[in-house]
C-alpha cells in the first residue's frame, strides 16, 4: 500500500462525545501508558475495525440511515471523480470536522460560540476575528443567532486546507466551498464563517443554520458530511494551487518521520500489520520502492523511541495497540504547549518547560492566577481551554469546555478554575442526601456559607469538569488604588488564602499587594500594628463594597429615570431583574420596580430569573431569594407557586492580616 492513497482525513463527533482522558506531564505519560499497552495483541476482530478507521477501501459499509437527507447523489457522484483521477493528478489534503449541534430555546451557546469565534489575536495582524457571510465582510453574529433562535439544530464545520497559508484569499475560498455545497444539497443556506490564522494551519470555522431556503429542517446526508465537503474543498484547493506535485508529497512524508501526531505513515502501517505485526522482510513478499521502506523504517525508529513499536526481530516490527490513539494525545499535547509559549512570548516571558501543567478537564486543587491566553484545545477540535500564570509559579492549561465557560475571562483578568458547581433547584435533595444542604420543608432548602466549597467537592468526585470564576476584571497594575472591594482586599482578609511563590506571578502578586496596601493606609482604611503587622476593621470589604455600589448607583440614575435606594439589613427586595453590571468589587444585579431600584450582588443561579419579578430578604450580610417557579396544569388555570431558598453571600471573615 502506498503511504499517500486513501490518505485523506474527516471527523465527525458529537458534541456530548467523551474525549480521551488527559495525562498529566508532556511526554513521560505518554511513554509509560504505551509501554503498558504493549503486554497485549489486538484481536483479528480488533484488528477489522482498526482497519476501517484509516483505510477507505476497509472501511466497514454504511446502512441506509446514512444516505437519508440532502446530498448522498452528489457525495457518490464526486467519490467516483476524485477514484477516476489520471497521474498527475493528485489532489490537495484538506482536513474537515463537522459537528451537528443541537440547540435549546433557553442556552445562550450559540450566541457565546460565535462571541468566541470573533476572539482577538485570530487575524493574520493579530486582531479581532471577523465575522463574514455569502454576501457581506461584516455580518452580524446577533442577528444571525436571532434567526436561528427556533432551529432545532445548527452544523459547524472546520474547514483546513493542508496548504492554506498558500491559498491566496481563505475567505473567498470558504465562500466557493459553500456555494457548491449549496448546490449539491439543492437549496440556499444560511450561514456565517470566520477565518482563523493564529495556528500553524490557517482554517476556516462555518456556522450553518439547520433550515432550508423553504423554512424546514435541514437535513444532510452523513455520505455528505462524510465526503462530499471535504472533496469540495479539496478540488477548489487543487484548482487554486494545482496538483501536488511528487516533489512536494515526499518533502511532506519525510517531515511526518518525526512527528509527534498520528501521521499517514501509521495508518498505512496499521493498515498493513497482521495481528498487530508488521513484516518488512523482502522474502515476506514486502517489495516497496525505497523511498516507501525508508518512510516505514525511519517512523518505526522514532515509534521505538516512544515505546509505541519493537523490533521483535530483523525486519519485524510489533506495534503498540494504543499507538493511534497516544500519537494522537501526544500530538493534541504538542498543540497545547505550543499555544503557552505563544501566550508568554507575547507577554515577553520565558518559563522552564517542567512549569506547565496540563489537567485536561480537571484540576485536583482549585487555581488562581491571571489569564494569559485561550484558545482551542487542538488546532481544530472543538473543546475550549484557558492558560493561566498561576500564583503557585506554574502555568496551567485546563480544558474548560463550551466558550460561554471563559467568555467574560478576558486576558490579563483574575480567575479561579476549580470543580464545575451546577447550581439548580432540581441538585438540592442530592445534595441533601450528601449532607451538604439541610432539608426545611418539602420546597425550601438551608444552604450553608461554603455551599459552592462543599458542593465544588461533590461535582469533582461525580462529574470531575471545570468552572472559571472570575475573580477580578483587572489586572494588576489596574487593581493598586483601585476603589471598591477588589481581590487584592479580598484575599488580605482572608484565612485561607494560597499561597504565593517567590517567582512568576506569585512574585507579582506580592510586589502589587505590597503597593496596594500602602494605598489602603494613606487611605484610613488600615494601619501598621507596632510590631509591623497590618490590622483592619472586620468590615472592611462590606464597607468599601457600599461605597462603590452607592456610587455605580447614581451613576446609573439617568439611564434607569429611576432614584436609586441602597438596601438595608432586613429589608425585602423586590423587582425585575433586568440586567447586571461588572463593577471592581464584582459581579451586581440590577433589580427595578415602580419607584426605585437597587443594586444586589449577582450569583449564576439569578440567570434563569433575567427579565422576571425576583424577592429577597437582605440578613445578616447575606442575601434570601426565594425563587417563585410558576407551573401550569393541564387546565391551564391554576399556578402552583414554589419557592426555594438561596443565600448568595458568606459573612465577612475576621481581620487577621500579615499577608506580606
Amino acid at each position: 500500500m502506498a503511504i499517500y492513497d486513501n490518505d485523506q482525513e474527516f471527523r465527525i463527533r458529537d458534541r456530548g462525545r467523551r474525549t480521551w482522558q488527559r495525562l498529566q506531564s508532556f511526554i513521560a505519560p505518554v511513554l509509560k501508558a504505551a509501554a503498558k499497552a504493549n503486554g497485549g495483541q489486538l484481536t483479528a476482530a480488533q484488528m477489522r475495525r482498526d482497519r476501517g478507521r484509516g483505510s477507505g477501501e476497509n472501511r466497514p459499509r454504511k446502512g441506509r440511515c446514512c444516505r437519508i437527507g440532502r446530498g448522498p447523489v452528489a457525495a457518490d457522484r464526486l467519490k467516483h471523480s476524485v477514484e477516476h483521477r489520471g497521474p498527475g493528478e493528485r489532489m490537495r489534503r484538506v482536513v474537515v470536522k463537522a459537528w451537528i449541534v443541537r440547540l435549546k430555546r433557553t442556552s445562550n451557546g450559540a450566541d457565546a460560540h460565535l462571541r468566541y469565534l470573533q476572539r482577538d489575536g485570530t487575524t493574520r495582524e493579530g486582531e479581532r476575528g471577523r465575522l463574514y457571510g455569502p454576501q457581506t465582510d461584516a455580518a452580524d453574529g446577533k442577528e444571525f443567532v436571532e434567526r436561528g433562535r427556533e432551529d432545532r439544530h445548527q452544523f459547524r464545520f472546520i474547514v483546513a486546507p493542508e496548504d492554506g497559508d498558500r491559498l491566496t484569499d481563505l475567505r473567498g475560498f470558504a465562500r466557493d466551498v459553500m456555494g457548491q455545497m449549496a448546490q449539491d444539497l439543492g437549496t440556499e443556506l444560511d450561514w456565517v464563517a470566520v477565518d482563523h490564522f493564529n495556528t500553524g494551519h490557517p482554517h476556516s470555522h462555518v456556522v450553518i443554520r439547520g433550515k432550508d431556503d423553504t423554512g424546514k429542517d435541514l437535513i444532510i446526508a452523513q455520505d455528505y458530511i462524510t465526503d462530499g465537503v471535504r472533496l469540495r474543498a479539496q478540488v477548489r484547493a487543487t484548482l487554486e494551487l494545482g496538483p501536488e506535485s511528487d516533489l512536494e508529497l515526499r518533502q511532506k512524508l519525510t517531515a511526518e518521520i518525526t512527528a509527534k501526531r498520528f501521521t499517514r505513515i501509521d495508518r498505512a502501517m496499521t493498515a498493513e500489520a497482521q495481528e498487530s505485526v508488521l513484516d518488512l522482510r523482502p522474502e515476506a513478499g514486502q517489495l516497496r520502492a525505497d523511498f516507501d521502506r525508508m518512510l516505514r523504517i525511519g517512523r518505526l525508529q522514532t515509534l521505538q523511541r516512544y515505546g509505541l513499536a519493537s523490533e521483535i526481530e530483523p525486519g519485524v516490527w510489533a506495534l503498540s495497540e494504543k499507538l493511534e490513539p497516544a500519537l494522537r494525545d501526544l500530538g493534541e499535547r504538542g498543540d497545547i504547549v505550543k499555544a503557552i509559549n505563544r501566550a508568554l512570548t507575547a507577554r515577553g516571558e520565558e518559563r522552564a518547560l517542567g512549569s506547565y501543567v496540563l489537567h485536561g478537564e480537571q484540576a485536583p486543587s482549585p487555581i488562581v492566577g491571571r489569564v494569559i491566553g485561550k484558545g482551542l484545545t487542538d488546532e481544530l477540535g472543538e473543546r475550549l481551554g484557558i492558560i493561566v500564570d498561576g500564583v503557585d509559579g506554574r502555568v496551567h492549561h485546563v480544558a474548560v469546555g463550551e466558550a460561554a465557560a471563559v467568555e467574560g475571562a478576558k486576558i490579563g483578568a483574575i480567575v479561579e478554575i476549580e470543580s464545575y458547581v451546577q447550581s439548580h433547584i432540581r441538585r438540592q435533595e442530592a445534595l441533601r442526601r450528601a449532607d451538604i444542604v439541610e432539608r426545611i420543608d418539602a420546597d425550601h432548602y438551608r444552604i450553608p456559607d461554603d455551599f459552592e466549597r462543599r458542593t465544588a467537592g461533590y461535582d469533582a468526585q461525580r462529574r470531575g469538569r471545570m468552572s472559571t470564576r472570575l475573580l477580578s476584571n483587572l489586572d494588576l497594575e489596574s487593581q493598586i488604588g483601585a476603589d471598591g472591594a477588589i481581590w487584592f482586599d479580598r484575599e488580605l482578609m482572608a484565612i485561607n488564602r494560597p499561597p504565593l511563590t517567590q517567582a512568576g506571578f506569585g512574585a507579582e502578586v506580592r510586589q502589587a499587594m505590597e503597593r496596594h496596601t500602602e494605598t489602603l493606609i494613606a487611605k484610613g482604611h488600615a494601619w501598621r500594628t507596632p510590631d509591623g503587622g497590618l490590622r483592619a476593621p472586620r468590615d472592611l470589604i462590606a464597607r468599601m463594597e457600599r461605597q462603590e455600589i452607592a456610587r455605580a448607583g447614581q451613576s446609573t440614575e439617568g439611564q434607569t429615570r429611576l432614584p436609586f435606594h441602597v438596601a438595608s439589613e432586613g429589608e425585602r427586595v423586590t423587582g425585575l431583574f433586568t440586567r447586571t453590571t461588572q463593577l471592581n468589587s464584582g459581579k451586581y444585579a440590577l433589580i427595578e420596580n415602580a419607584h426605585e431600584f437597587t443594586l444586589v450582588l449577582w450569583r449564576s443561579i439569578m440567570d434563569e430569573r433575567l427579565g422576571r419579578q425576583i424577592s429577597g430578604i437582605v440578613r445578616d450580610s447575606k442575601i434570601s431569594w426565594d425563587f417563585e417557579r410558576n407551573a401550569r396544569s393541564e387546565s391551564g388555570c391554576k399556578r402552583n407557586l414554589r419557592s426555594s431558598t438561596f443565600f448568595a453571600y458568606g459573612a465577612i471573615n475576621p481581620s487577621v492580616l500579615g499577608y506580606m
